[in-house]
């Protein structure tokens, strides 16, 4: 018998690291999305129990994608079956996207994609689907993210992030659309969002939505790979080689966003010497890259700007003009409020707080961003340095009920009650 603990233990780190290996290989075979996800649920509820009983295996996944992928050719077989004794309905014939339910080693015939998960996210970025459930359902099924987090990383209520994933999937169902790999020539059809999931999943981890960590090292790790697999897949893609990029140097600080005691730390007291100069350089080549190639696209921008804040001798000695300057150019290709928010930050260094103030105002009274915890933020510390302590307060009352992070609801606390740099 194993110890329960060390059981627990081990099927927490293998959904942790296996959950999406598992379901696009389960998914493969049951050709339906929630079939797919009972059945990996099964297996993982399943292994509680064997595994105490029989020890934990050698390879966790393994032992995990049989078992699923077991359940789901039985609750295929059975449906079939159920039909079969139904003369009145009519079977469709079986197109050349399915693969035989009874061959689950068959291979797609054009298998592009190295990896199960990033194989799954173009799966679930399918065209037929909004871009918002393609990608809710992504980092649901394939990263493992909460529907609350994702609903505040998209801005919306997690009853309405529920109601779109239902409706996505139940469109994949009625449209019988395949769960195959897409073809070489419908990769870039698929890559903008895939981009914007991959994107999303590493914001989810480098500011965690809700938790005890600043960081989730997990996502951002997983994020970097995938990145990195693209980049080798369409190496000639240049907003790939952007994503890449704003990853590596913004990735370069996390060792110094937090204290020994986890508290965060801002941008301007890091220490810069601890940043890794190897990825920022790595960044540094795929930036220049992407800004001759021709008219850059929003991630090669974002990774502009990361760098500019990022090669700086100082958070003082920043070169503020030219961040607004690739922000306008930014906010031209890619008009969101958020990137409007982020801008208002350089702003207020080279215009003034007062300034940048007028620009968050206008951005409240859009109201895009009422569900937005950096907008109250930001507008508390230009309040505060511009002297209008009673405003500031009541902002930083704001952000704190918009936060669920802990580290950045002590941050915002501390910033209320008295904060440590005036």
């Amino acid at each position: 018998m194993t110890p329960p603990a060390d059981v627990r233990t081990a099927v927490v780190d293998a959904h942790r690291r296996e959950w999406a290996r598992v379901l696009a290989a389960t998914a493969h075979v049951a050709r339906d999305l929630d079939l797919a996800e009972e059945c990996v649920q099964e297996a993982y509820a399943a292994a509680l129990a064997g595994w105490a009983d029989d020890g934990i295996p050698d390879n966790p996944s393994a032992w995990l994608t049989t078992a699923a992928k077991r359940r789901a050719m039985d609750a295929v077989r059975r449906e079939r079956t159920f039909r079969s004794k139904l003369p009145l309905l009519v079977e469709p014939e079986e197109t050349e996207d399915q693969v035989a339910i009874d061959d689950p080693a068959a291979v797609e015939p054009e298998d592009v994609v190295p990896d199960e998960r990033l194989r799954l996210i173009f799966m679930c970025c399918h065209p037929a689907l909004a871009q918002e459930a393609q990608l809710a359902l992504t980092l649901r099924l394939v990263c493992g993210v909460t529907t609350a987090d994702i609903a505040r990383a998209l801005l919306v209520s997690e009853s309405t992030m529920a109601a779109r994933m239902t409706r996505a999937k139940k469109k994949i169902s009625a449209a019988r659309i395949p769960f195959r790999l897409p073809g070489a020539a419908e990769l870039p059809d698929r890559l903008r969002a895939v981009l914007g999931v991959i994107h999303l999943l590493y914001t989810a981890g480098h500011t965690a939505p809700s938790g005890a960590s600043l960081v989730r090292n997990d996502l951002v790790d997983q994020s970097l790979r995938l990145t990195g697999m693209l980049r080798e897949l369409m190496p000639d893609e240049g907003e790939v080689r952007g994503l890449l990029a704003l990853l590596l140097v913004t990735d370069a600080r996390r060792a110094t966003r937090v204290d020994a005691d986890g508290r965060l730390l801002r941008l301007e007291d890091q220490d810069r010497s601890l940043w890794d100069r190897a990825a920022m350089a790595e960044a540094h080549d795929l930036i220049v890259g992407g800004l001759r190639g021709g008219r850059p696209g929003r991630y090669v921008l974002q990774a502009a700007i990361a760098a500019l804040y990022a090669e700086a001798p100082s958070y003082d000695r920043t070169d503020w003009p030219q961040i607004v300057t690739l922000y306008d150019e930014l906010l031209s290709v890619w008009p969101s409020p958020v990137v409007a928010l982020n801008r208002t930050v350089a702003v207020s260094m080279v215009s003034g707080p007062a300034q940048a103030l007028a620009e968050v105002a206008a951005l409240e009274e859009d109201g895009r961003l009422a569900r937005y915890p950096y907008l109250p933020a930001i507008k508390a510390d230009l309040l505060h340095r511009l002297g209008r302590s009673e405003e500031a307060s009541l902002a930083y009352r704001q952000a704190l009920e918009l936060t669920e992070n802990d580290a950045e609801r002590e941050f915002l606390a501390e910033r209320l009650t008295g904060p440590r740099r005036a």
